[in-house]
């Protein structure tokens, strides 16, 4: 299957390398061309290390150009930060073709934002926008062109707009990523399964000291103690509720699962906490004002959560309070400037007018 990659960052080499491996055919589109420059001087490869050992894919083209990039591609995948995403999807929006979809993991209800842009752009193709709930891989690049994948998901709840393309949406993602993708409905559901804003939220804020204490910190490790293990778990039961109140079923991919040794399996699979904390890339240096865990998922993931929360009825204590701590340490306000259904340009619709434009798309 032609495929599209877009951005370069941990995710998009993983995808790009990953699905190279598999026998697709990945192009790969960033923005920076001095990088796609570069990548395509040291030979356009990529090279995947696994618990298999290194791997180099061989990519099919590297490009600054988009419309080379996603011409006659099935799949167009964005696994992006949400704080990209809309400067991604006006460059995406001219070129997107009949049959064609595009898939966020994950994606903080960004489906609606390439959706939007796209009739934005006076194009009119029947496209499909796709969302999980967190990356396929848990990943980071090691140098300019490489890739290292500690685990790769076992299970991927996907939401779809609008809801009528579902069908064929989820049969172009399962092609690329083969008995992984679980259908969760519309793309509303699959956005309140993102893990980000939920697991990043209190791990950063909780263990602030010590990440501007220390040069390097690994909040997945000393970081995660049973006091924030607590808070995140109750953090979490506000995105249940919500999805509960808004009529989505279960399986709610509820986060204690990741760290359980029996009962339901998570998105990564069993054990993937232990092998993230012993593989050591996620000992990091964060800058809290400036890390995609604090502007990502802190700033858009909550505020939309909150957002959502309060058209369902249901209180986000939690949600709010830690937007608001990290907004304070932002110097910013993260509910009012965050990702919200009315800074969406959804606030006039109440559930039924939503959930008929989730179904249905801007007909």
């Amino acid at each position: 299957m032609r495929i599209a990659v877009l951005g370069g960052g941990n995710g998009s080499f993983a995808a790009a390398g990953d699905l190279a491996l598999a026998g697709h055919e990945v192009r790969l589109w960033r923005r920076d061309a001095a990088a796609v420059a570069a990548h395509r001087a040291a030979g356009g490869r990529i090279v995947v290390k696994d618990f298999n050992g290194r791997h180099e894919a061989a990519v099919a083209l590297v490009t600054a150009d988009m419309a080379q990039a996603v011409r006659d591609a099935a799949l167009i995948l964005c696994p992006a930060p949400a704080t990209a995403q809309a400067d991604i999807a006006r460059v995406l929006a001219p070129h997107l073709a009949d049959g064609q979809v595009v898939f966020l993991p994950p994606g903080t209800f960004g489906s609606l934002i390439f959706a939007k842009a796209t009739r934005a752009a006076g194009n009119t193709a029947d496209a499909a926008f796709a969302e999980t709930g967190t990356l396929p891989w848990l990943t980071r690049k090691h140098g300019p062109f490489e890739s290292a994948i500690t685990v790769r998901a076992r299970r991927l709840p996907t939401g779809v707009f609008p809801l009528t393309r579902k069908d064929h949406a989820l049969a172009v993602i399962s092609a690329a990523f083969p008995g992984v993708i679980e259908d969760c409905g519309d793309a509303l559901s699959g956005a309140l399964m993102n893990a980000g804003p939920i697991i990043h939220p209190p791990l950063i804020t909780m263990n602030a000291g010590p990440l501007e204490h220390f040069e390097r910190w690994d909040i997945h490790k000393e970081g995660t103690q049973p006091a924030i293990r607590r808070v995140t778990d109750a953090l979490d039961a506000e995105r249940i509720a919500v999805r509960v109140a808004l009529g989505y079923g279960a399986p709610h991919f509820p986060l204690a699962n990741h760290y359980a040794r029996d009962g339901e399996e998570w998105m990564y699979g069993r054990g993937s906490h232990g092998r993230l904390t012993d593989s050591g890339d996620w000992r990091e240096h964060i800058v809290l004002t400036a890390h995609r865990y604090m502007l990502e998922d802190t700033r858009i993931g909550l505020s939309f959560l909150v957002s959502v929360g309060a058209l369902a009825g249901v209180e986000t204590p939690l949600a709010r309070a830690f937007a608001a701590i990290g907004g304070a340490v932002c110097g910013d306000d993260f509910i009012s400037g965050g990702r919200t259904l009315a800074n969406l340009g959804l606030g006039h619709l109440d559930r039924d007018g939503l959930q008929l434009l989730l179904r249905e798309g801007f007909r």
